[in-house]
């Protein structure tokens, strides 16, 4: 199976200026997600998709291909995730190059490491799914969200207001991290997340939103702990 590694990394971050690129414990924070795949040998080729040069310029450095830059209509506020995605497909087949696999990887992941693609890739042929990507489960139970209601609050779902949290069904949420996908499938449904994926479970401390200053901070602090383990 042939395997392609996708890290999508566009330039212009407005909250945190050059966020793909600023140093994250020493590097470029891209740069674990480039190290991380490549060291991982789950994939034949690791990619850059970047519509800024001096991205381009770091990701090349790092051993990363960007063998075409990121076309305007994949550049701007609304193009998904899965446009880019399907641009990088589509250039790598003008070229005669098409992938069995791929892998999307985000830029701002430290936490990915070679194990952890390596596990997922592994998880992924032994359930014999489409698709597999990283999840994280709620540390406080959804079910027992509250909302304001007239200044007033309230349980939004009053059946669980007295379930024991132990007895509540877990809930996860997408973690950011990486996916992994066949092509087909991919192409099947405009997605990652495509019917019968398999969840790969990262544990809570592993996993940090990076979309402010603060979350900045707390990244690199969870990140010193991950590193002293």
């Amino acid at each position: 199976m042939t395997s392609l590694a996708i890290i999508t990394a566009r330039g212009g971050s407005k909250r945190i200026p050059k966020k793909n690129i600023k140093e994250f414990y020493g590097k470029p924070i891209i740069a674990y997600s480039i190290e991380a795949a490549l060291q991982s040998g789950v994939f034949d080729t690791v990619m850059v998709s970047t519509d800024a040069d001096e991205i381009a310029r770091i990701a090349r450095a790092y051993g990363a291909d960007v063998p075409f830059m990121r076309s305007a209509d994949t550049s701007g506020d609304y193009a998904t995730t899965a446009d880019v995605l399907a641009e990088v497909v589509g250039e790598y087949e003008k070229r005669g190059l098409v992938f069995d696999r791929i892998g999307c990887l985000y830029p701002t992941a430290p936490f990915v490491t070679p194990d952890k693609l390596q596990r997922a890739a592994k998880q992924m042929e032994e359930a014999g799914a489409d698709a597999v990507m990283t999840v994280v489960r709620y540390s406080f139970p959804p079910q027992r969200a509250m909302v304001v209601r007239e200044g007033k609050l309230s349980y939004q779902y009053p059946e669980y207001a007295n379930a024991r949290s132990q007895d509540l069904e877990p809930i996860y949420h997408d973690c950011g991290q990486f996916y992994l996908c066949r092509t087909e499938a991919f192409r099947r449904y405009h997605t990652m997340v495509v019917p019968g994926t398999v969840p790969f479970v990262v544990p809570d401390e592993e996993v940090q939103d990076i979309d402010s200053p603060s979350d900045w901070e707390i990244a690199q602090a969870k990140f010193a702990v991950f590193l002293n383990r």
